[in-house]
């Protein structure tokens, strides 16, 4: 869509949802309706949490902007919807949705692409376990660290699949890789900066990520140019082979010179200081254009 196309149609921002993730997508959603408002775009927030499908028949809105995190929100239902409703959404389509946001399908897909990533293996509560310690044990289908544990000794191992089995039945153990954070955003299919993410605790958990102080957040990364250039075009490989569309964060583990892909968030956090924004501004342009520009990618994707 073009600029003076969306200036003259209903924007609908779908943001909170059902998922473990709903204050944090209400958090960003805001501030995506608040940056298209002060642009001048005719915009209203919708709930996602129940009787959607009524809420956009209500509203009839042109076009969705979508700032939903996790289950029913970033693996494929609502853009399913949004779809069969014949509205134009951000982000990617159906199948690129739920492959991303599916952790063993995404691990699936890096392989067979040759796309470089941890070793791992797929198990549920109970299942033996192929893998030694250390390794990080993960719900597949969760995002924001969510249900995460990090396992240094087998005793550990029974607490952690508990953990993760409470939010999802399949889960993914993935060696442990103590190599440099890292993360790269696409946007309408440009990569951005590479920012260094730096835990104090070492382990980029859900409280290391959510409160203020527990992180330092590095941008440009102090790595090499040779290795954020890797990162940024395995960011770009990630984006094309998952087809994916519109603004996406791939995260990865730095081992040996060569990123590995951990994630990949399909609809990643919008506020003023997440990790996109940060990208973006670094370059030197403001968070209304940013938003302006994911927004310029809404479309029907089949």
């Amino acid at each position: 869509m073009d600029k003076k196309t969306v200036k003259n149609i209903k924007i609908g921002v779908l943001l909170g949802g059902r998922s473990s993730e709903r204050e944090i997508s209400l958090k960003s959603g805001a501030a995506v309706l608040e940056s298209l408002v002060r642009s001048g775009y005719n915009a209203v927030a919708i709930d996602a949490k129940e009787r959607l499908v009524d809420k956009l028949k209500k509203e009839k809105i042109d076009a969705a902007f979508i700032v939903l995190h996790g289950r029913w929100g970033e693996d494929g239902t609502v853009q399913g919807l949004l779809e069969i409703m014949g509205i134009p959404y951000t982000g990617p389509g159906v199948l690129g949705s739920s492959a991303a946001m599916d952790k063993a399908v995404m691990k699936f897909i890096l392989q067979a692409t040759g796309i470089p990533t941890p070793a791992y293996a797929i198990a549920g509560a109970g299942d033996r376990i192929g893998l030694k310690p250390p390794f990080v044990v993960k719900p597949a289908n969760e995002g924001s660290t969510i249900g995460i544990s990090m396992v240094h000794k087998k005793k550990d191992i029974p607490a952690a699949m508990e953990m993760a089995s409470k939010y999802d039945r399949k889960i993914v153990i993935e060696e442990f890789v103590s190599g440099q954070e890292i993360t790269v955003a696409i946007v309408n299919g440009r990569a951005l900066p590479v920012i260094e993410v730096r835990p104090l605790s070492g382990f980029y958990d859900f409280e290391a990520k959510y409160t203020r102080g527990m992180t330092e957040y590095i941008v440009p990364a102090k790595i090499s140019r040779t290795v954020a250039k890797k990162a940024q075009t395995i960011a770009m490989d990630v984006y094309r082979n998952f087809d994916l569309s519109g603004c996406v964060r791939t995260d990865m583990l730095i081992r040996d010179g060569i990123p590995l892909v951990i994630d990949i968030n399909t609809s990643p956090g919008m506020t003023e200081t997440s990790l996109v924004p940060k990208a973006w501004a670094y370059e030197g342009r403001t968070f209304d254009e940013l938003i302006e520009e994911i927004l310029a990618g809404a479309s029907l994707k089949t």
